[in-house]
């Protein structure tokens, strides 16, 4: 059945796959502020409509709701590069709380509103973690402001009748890279012919999902499962597995078959980082029937092959050469 769907943050790296997997069979609004330029192509732009919105105007936020009336609202648009958030945290609670709390307050009565949080609300664990057990304690100014935007999906959910889903997502990884994370980082500087490659922390662990698993999780959430009204399901999106990043530099040189050296920048090692990230998925296999189909070999090739990194990216990484 067609629905009305807005994608705010539709623009982005998830965002993106996540349009293009809708715009065929439903009525697809995308509201960004488009950060990081509009890299939807001709094809996109004539299936789809695209409101240039910052999630922190009140006024433009309503505005765009009452004239599309989405049935589904589907929210991804936040700052989440960690270094990023800790240098501003200011701007990352504005965009991350304050925006959250703007749509849910346009977010029309009855609605589904699917909200992407991130694994970094949890303790710093090292088993897999469960969105029912598992300790919620952030390590970072970023898993703060999820945390805190989470509070007030269920508080709009049961003060506005909404049917409510919070995804805690975990690192995304392929094409279409917005943000300069440590995988996109690692291909740029080998795509620039070195082999030498210059990183910060390469022990910690973490739960890569490819960025058309996470679309399609996201997907499953927003169509599928029974969502009672006033009520919010909690699940995770991830892989169930996780690999450090000199697993992955191994991964890569077996891809590429280059003599892949490291060379400890200090620069670029994060001063908060925690050592194992993993989720627990049997929650949203159940609930929504989804389960992620890339493995990492197959999500690494992927990547290489055709990075497709934004034009703002690609000059962050070129300056940090």
């Amino acid at each position: 059945m067609k629905q009305r769907i807005l994608v705010a943050g539709g623009a982005g790296f998830v965002g993106r796959q996540l349009v293009r997997n809708l715009r065929n069979s439903h009525d697809v609004c995308v509201l960004d502020s488009l950060k990081f330029g509009n890299r939807f192509d001709e094809s996109d732009i004539a299936s789809i409509s695209l409101a240039k919105v910052d999630i922190r105007d009140w006024h433009s936020v309503a505005a765009l709701i009452q004239s599309f009336r989405p049935e589904i609202v589907i929210h991804l648009a936040a700052i989440h590069f960690i270094p990023e958030c800790e240098r501003d945290p200011t701007l990352a609670a504005e965009v991350n709380v304050l925006g959250t709390m703007n749509l849910l307050r346009a977010c029309p009565e009855g609605a589904r509103f699917v909200f992407a949080s991130s694994g970094a609300v949890y303790q710093p664990d090292n088993s897999p973690h469960d969105e029912l057990n598992s300790v919620v304690a952030p390590a970072d100014v970023y898993g703060l402001t999820k945390l805190q935007a989470e509070q007030y999906v269920r508080y709009f959910v049961r003060q506005r009748g909404l049917c409510g889903a919070i995804v805690r997502l975990f690192n995304v990884i392929g094409p279409g890279e917005t943000s300069p994370h440590i995988l996109p980082e690692i291909v740029y500087q080998l795509k620039s012919g070195s082999t030498t490659i210059k990183l910060g922390n390469v022990w910690p662990q973490r739960d890569y999902i490819h960025v058309e698993d996470a679309a399609e999780g996201f997907e499953r959430v927003a169509l599928y499962g029974d969502i009672p009204a006033g009520e919010t399901k909690l699940v995770n999106l991830g892989t169930g597995k996780q690999y450090s990043v000199s697993m992955l530099l191994d991964q890569l040189r077996l891809l590429t078959g280059l003599p892949i050296a490291v060379e400890h920048d200090v620069s670029r090692a994060r001063s908060v980082d925690r050592p194992f990230l993993q989720a627990n998925i049997a929650r949203i296999q159940v609930e929504f029937g989804w389960s992620p189909r890339v493995e990492i070999a197959a999500a690494l090739q992927d990547l290489w092959k055709n990075p497709d990194l934004a034009p703002g990216l690609v000059e962050q990484l070129r300056g940090r050469l």
